[in-house]
């Protein structure tokens, strides 16, 4: 009797703390204004009622992903977009509160990682004033500890040297000691320290956005940018291995200010000062946006994270799966989009648009490269082409037909595209386009044409035991 009783009790128990975990999941989520994708929302349901002991932790402690907004802060939505030149694309990006195209000059798509080093190299030697770095990873080996040396010697010579870092992928790897970086006086900041972050609840949100903006001699400012992070197998290898395939450019002109505008709104982040504005000006005040501005030689920096309204990459993805003609080209290393995204590229191979997808053969994630195998056979049933890079490739790309190229750090998975503090670049002319398309196509050359397998029950179950955890990949 006694037994039973106590049996009884610790199940109504259970039972309270299981429905209380669930009303806490949906107030909080309810207060904290996340909005989130069914799927996610369903994982963490699920997971809630299964495990509430440790998932109700877990998501006090990983689960927001969007910062709160200051009540009132007006929509940054540039009135009478229809000029000529306003593209489908300038129009989202706008529609999405991201600045309006600026122009550039002389952009450097690098051929690979030595060129793309010796770049990074001649914008810091060539800083006068002023040296701002965003990266996830600096690297326990030859490539950081040059780097930090050259970041010591600047910053020794005058020059204003401020280095953010994120807190978590500082711990990913070894990294070298960042000492010598504060005794020569750079300023250095780790971005959302995992162990002592001041964010509660969203110690799983990191700032996955890789720029350099330098001032130059002969320019205003220089942006280094793209997806790589700063150590050996990003450049040049290590012994025994290749370097890894990714894609940085470089460029300079007023499109360089909107990079150094958001650089300061996550350098004030990372000290604690809170503030409405967003990365960069909106859209000019004129009636239109001028077609010259959205036509010529201009790009716009897209900013997605926890600190934009909406999930800006994935809105303009998706968008551009919509309108898309004639060819979506896409690189990325981990490929796990969610329901939405995923029926977007189908539709689009459907209806006759010329569908690429390149991705490493085996990327350096396991987990990945499993939770991409459902996404995968999807998107060649409906035609889409899947290209398999024999070595590991990890950049990060979108070329829409001739109107939209999207280069940058985010990738085409959940983490990047819903959590992660991420950086694209859209070049909307029509050179900058072709340019990038052909880069595409260089690296496609040497990739295999995946050819899709059923797999077996074990298989099945585990794809799907892998996706079910895949909205926190």
């Amino acid at each position: 009797m006694y037994a039973g009783l106590t049996l009884a009790y610790w199940l109504t128990l259970h039972g309270f703390v299981t429905a209380l975990s669930v009303l806490l999941y949906a107030i909080t989520s309810h207060v904290r204004q996340q909005r989130r994708h069914p799927t996610a929302a369903i994982a963490w349901v699920l997971f809630i009622m299964l495990m509430p002991y440790l998932a109700l932790p877990a998501f006090l402690t990983f689960g927001s992903r969007k910062l709160p907004r200051p009540r009132g802060r007006p929509a940054l939505v540039a009135p009478g977009i229809d000029g000529p030149g306003a593209t489908w694309a300038v129009r989202t990006a706008l529609a999405l509160g991201q600045a309006a195209p600026a122009s550039y000059t002389d952009l450097h798509l690098h051929a690979d990682g030595r060129t793309a080093l010796a770049a990074l190299r001649q914008t810091i030697e060539g800083a006068q004033h002023s040296i701002d770095l965003s990266t996830f990873i600096i690297g326990r080996d030859s490539i950081g500890f040059d780097l930090i040396e050259r970041l010591c010697a600047k910053a020794r010579t005058g020059v204003r040297v401020r280095l953010l870092l994120d807190g978590l992928g500082s711990l990913m790897r070894s990294r070298p000691s960042l000492r010598p970086l504060r005794a020569a006086g750079v300023q250095l900041r780790l971005f959302v320290p995992p162990l002592h972050s001041p964010l509660k609840g969203r110690t799983n949100l990191r700032n996955h956005r890789k720029m350099l903006v330098a001032d130059d001699a002969h320019a205003a400012e220089r942006l280094w940018c793209g997806g790589r992070n700063l150590a050996c197998e990003y450049f040049e290898g290590t012994p025994g291995d290749a370097p890894w395939h990714d894609l940085t450019f470089d460029l300079s002109g007023p499109a360089v200010r909107q990079a150094a505008a958001l650089f300061e709104h996550d350098w004030a982040f990372a000290n604690g000062i809170t503030s409405s504005a967003t990365h960069a000006s909106p859209a000019p005040p004129a009636d239109r946006v001028d077609a010259s501005s959205a036509s010529a030689a201009s790009a716009q920096l897209i900013a997605s994270g926890p600190d934009q309204a909406d999930d800006t990459v994935y809105t303009l993805l998706i968008t551009a799966a919509y309108r898309a003609r004639h060819r979506i080209a896409l690189a990325t290393p981990y490929f796990v989009p969610d329901a939405a995204l995923l029926m977007a590229l189908s539709m689009a191979a459907r209806r006759g648009v010329v569908v690429d997808l390149l991705l490493p053969a085996r990327s350096n994630h396991p987990l990945s490269d499993m939770a991409r195998n459902r996404a995968l056979r999807t998107l060649a049933a409906a035609g889409g082409r899947i290209w398999f890079a024999p070595q590991m490739m990890h950049a990060k790309l979108a070329v829409i037909d001739d109107v939209l190229a999207l280069a940058g750090s985010a990738n085409l998975d959940s983490r990047s595209l819903f959590l992660n503090y991420e950086l694209m670049i859209a070049f909307h002319d029509a050179a900058a386009v072709t340019r990038f398309a052909k880069w595409f196509e260089h690296e496609r050359s040497t990739a295999l044409r995946y050819a899709p397998k059923q797999p077996g029950f074990i298989g099945d179950v585990a794809d799907g035991l892998v996706l079910w955890l895949g909205f926190q990949l």
